[in-house]
């Protein structure tokens, strides 16, 4: 189930998240510039418009709101979860009990249930394996990991940054 948007929207979404992105990394700012880069991201949205492939799944503009939220909190846990993983491979007293485990998905769509996954791999000490509809196959380098990721928090702030919870 993707939102449904109208593809127009879509594009001057892209087009101008393109264009801000090509701001941000030219760091020029001469009017011939600044048109190359208008020009490029323009020349972009039409050709994604021509070969239909702007949706709502390919330009997830509704997520940018939930994303501000999300994203300094998954930067948070990468952190914690990094320290940990540091902590178990220098203190040899500290258990590694390698284990697979499902974890329920509460997503909507397929591009929550990806965004939940990448994140889960993203954290380390664990790594997503398989994606099949409302359970995700796990490797977790720790039992305490494991029993953390079942808690289901980065579950549920993944569903509501998805907005459709």
């Amino acid at each position: 189930m993707i939102l449904k948007k109208n593809p127009l929207q879509l594009a001057i979404g892209l087009f101008i998240l393109l264009f801000i992105l090509w701001l941000l990394s030219s760091g020029h700012y001469t009017t011939l510039i600044i048109s190359f880069g208008v020009f490029s991201c323009a020349l972009v949205v039409f050709l994604s418009w021509k070969m239909e492939i702007i949706d709502s799944e390919g330009v997830p503009i509704h997520l940018i709101g939930g994303a501000i939220r999300y994203v300094p909190w998954l930067i948070w846990q990468i952190i914690l979860a990094n320290i940990d993983v540091t902590k178990r491979v220098l203190q040899p007293k500290m258990d590694i009990t390698p284990q697979l485990i499902e974890v329920e998905t509460s997503q909507k769509t397929d591009l929550g249930r990806v965004i939940y996954a990448n994140s889960i791999t993203l954290t380390p000490g664990t790594v997503s394996i398989q994606v099949h509809e409302d359970r995700i196959l796990v490797h977790a380098i720790a039992k305490e990991v494991a029993e953390e990721l079942q808690k289901g928090e980065m579950d549920r702030r993944v569903t509501r940054m998805e907005g459709l919870s």
